[in-house]
């Protein structure tokens, strides 16, 4: 009896543990994304470009690490820390198989307003060069990386709190305007705070409101100050990057590995320095030392993590923002998924720990991931080889870029942010596109169908609708506010419509164009189908365009069944901005209008 009574136990404990680890193991795979690629990892396809596309990316992490040290107002060995650490974290926790996370120039910058802050270069001869501190690096050195690492470190707790909260889902408010926006703006404020590099310049540390424009001025008013060699040595850097950069684009198809010209410009800028001692004869500044090695890790500054939660959170909401949108676009690209929530983590995790290895803020870069996409990358495995190369400039490599002129750096800055920066080019398509983002298109009238359209409601549906575009035909001014009324009535009760206005000029000398947003629309019978291809049809004849958003399968092939549609234009968009897209290539259209909702 005792032993059926222990045979049942253990069954009954069996069965209470088999479910647990069965949870614990999706949710390993679920927070753990390297468990389930590295499983199914082929050796024989996929080791050969990982491999060409880490060593290339080696040579990006190295060079950008440094810049962006810089950048961030620290030394620039702390920028190859933070090109090794964040990389590894992130492969292990990141969904993203194509993002190269590391050193960033936005988060750079706005720790750089922390450090500078409060450590200020006026306290650099406060502090001696000390044998006994980390590295042989002065005092004042290690007061600057740890605030910097203090952002890092705070930036990875807000971070992981965001996960823990589930905020990732609320990241459908970024709207690409925004990003776009942000970082263009963000941009255009690293490529000021490298003037004084790419001019030779020694200025004072400016930030603040307006800090922008002070440091322009800055520099207008001492443009005697100006050393001609920093300047020649920029300009000539500035234009071998972005021309060499162009032919490898152009010619990217024809050859597999591209030459990697910033480690070219480096290497040959350093010798050439060296060589022609600019240092002492022109004044030129050089990075200087490099440390060997790795140091042991060590807790940031906790006292100073009050001082720097403004940078923290700006860190953490960039650096986020930023990665996400690289993510997006790499799982989009090569037809994967991503967890917006674990990215949180990811990168949480990719800013705490390396903050204990003296790190500044990490975050993925365009530059880096657009490199990855270029040489081939299959997985997350190019970015870890791409840690083997930097740990070798780490321990052997490093000491001998002691004569890297800064200005050189700074060029590799600015065109690191070509991409960034082209992005102004945008604002044309968010004016041709929605006020509110800079947009609203004249001549256009778009209208929502938000219930089923059947035999009940078609006809007067119908109605409706051409009574708005007869209105506006007949009409050479914008409808009153009693008749925005009256049509919102009618289409919402009785025609399923409702329409964003953004005519307010006749379209009788012009064409128009009518979108129907498809989205509610979600049952319609014989009758139903047949008044929409009724509806084009008449529209056609009255030289409106009409252009339907957001149909169902079904519905493209009823409509495509039931009436004669053109076969030689495009009438089915997945989204109304691509519609209108399709409607500013067709028309050329300049003229725009204020946005009105009725």
């Amino acid at each position: 009896m005792k032993g059926a009574k222990r045979k049942k136990k253990s069954v009954l404990w069996s069965k209470m543990l088999t479910p647990h680890c069965e949870d614990f193991k999706q949710w390993c795979r679920r927070r753990l994304p390297i468990l389930e690629w590295a499983t199914h990892y082929n050796l024989k396809e996929n080791l050969l470009p990982d491999t060409v596309s880490g060593i290339m990316l080696a040579v990006q992490q190295v060079t950008q690490g440094l810049a962006f040290a810089v950048l961030s107002s620290v030394h620039p060995v702390f920028g190859l820390y933070g090109s090794l650490f964040p990389a590894i974290i992130y492969a292990i926790f990141g969904m993203g198989r194509h993002v190269a996370t590391g050193t960033f120039a936005l988060t750079s910058l706005i720790s750089a307003n922390a450090v500078e802050r409060l450590v200020p270069l006026s306290s650099r001869n406060l502090t001696t060069q000390s044998n006994t501190s980390v590295l042989g690096l002065s005092d004042f050195e290690m007061q600057r990386i740890g605030i910097a690492a203090a952002v890092s470190f705070l930036g990875g707790v807000i971070q992981v709190a965001m996960f823990v909260l589930q905020l990732g889902s609320a990241t459908f408010l970024l709207t690409e305007p925004v990003i776009s926006a942000m970082t263009t703006g963000a941009a255009t404020h690293v490529v000021t705070s490298q003037v004084k590099y790419l001019l030779g310049i020694k200025m004072p540390y400016i930030s603040g409101p307006l800090g922008f424009f002070y440091i322009y001025a800055y520099v207008f008013e001492n443009i005697k100050s100006v050393r001609l060699e920093a300047l020649l040595l920029s300009l000539l850097s500035i234009v071998v990057l972005v021309l060499v950069k162009e032919l490898n684009e152009q010619f990217k198809r024809k050859i597999k590995i591209v030459l990697p010209v910033d480690l070219v410009l480096i290497i040959t800028a350093s010798f050439t320095c060296y060589c022609t001692n600019m240092e002492n004869i022109y004044g030129l500044e050089v990075v200087g030392h490099i440390p060997k090695g790795i140091p042991p890790p060590k807790a940031p500054p906790m006292n100073v993590l009050s001082a720097v939660i403004t940078e923290a959170f700006g860190v953490a909401l960039v650096g986020y923002v930023a990665s996400l949108a690289l993510a997006q676009g790499s799982a989009k690209k090569f037809k994967y998924s991503i967890d917006d929530n674990q990215e949180f983590l990811a990168h949480g995790l990719s800013n705490v720990i390396p903050s204990f290895f003296f790190c500044i803020p990490s975050a993925a870069a365009m530059g880096r991931t657009a490199g990855l996409y270029s040489t081939g990358a299959k997985t997350q495995v190019a970015c870890l080889i791409s840690c083997i190369f930097v740990l070798i400039v780490i321990y052997v490599i490093g000491p001998l870029l002691y004569w890297l002129p800064m200005c050189v750096l700074a060029s590799i800055i600015v065109v690191g942010l070509k991409g960034m920066l082209i992005q102004f080019r945008d604002l044309k398509k968010y004016w041709n596109v929605d006020k509110i983002d800079w947009e609203t298109l004249q001549q256009v009238k778009i209208i929502s169908i938000n219930n089923p359209l059947v035999f009940l409601n078609a006809k007067k549906f119908y109605t409706d609708l051409m009574n708005i575009i007869e209105k506006e035909n007949a009409s050479n001014q914008p409808l009153d506010e009693i008749s925005k009324c009256e049509q919102n009535t009618l289409l919402n009760s009785l025609s399923n419509g409702n329409c964003n206005e953004e005519t307010t000029q006749p379209c009788l000398n012009e064409k128009c164009s009518l979108i129907l947003d498809c989205t509610g629309l979600t049952f319609s019978d014989y009758s139903g189908v047949s008044m929409l291809v009724e509806v084009y049809m008449d529209c056609k004849s009255k030289s409106v365009d009409v252009l339907l958003v957001h149909c169902t399968a079904s519905l493209i092939k009823a409509m495509k069944y039931c009436g004669n549609l053109d076969s030689e234009k495009p009438i089915f968009f997945e989204s109304i901005s691509a519609a209108v897209s399709n409607i500013c290539s067709n028309k050329n259209l300049s003229k725009f209008s204020d946005h009105s909702e009725i």
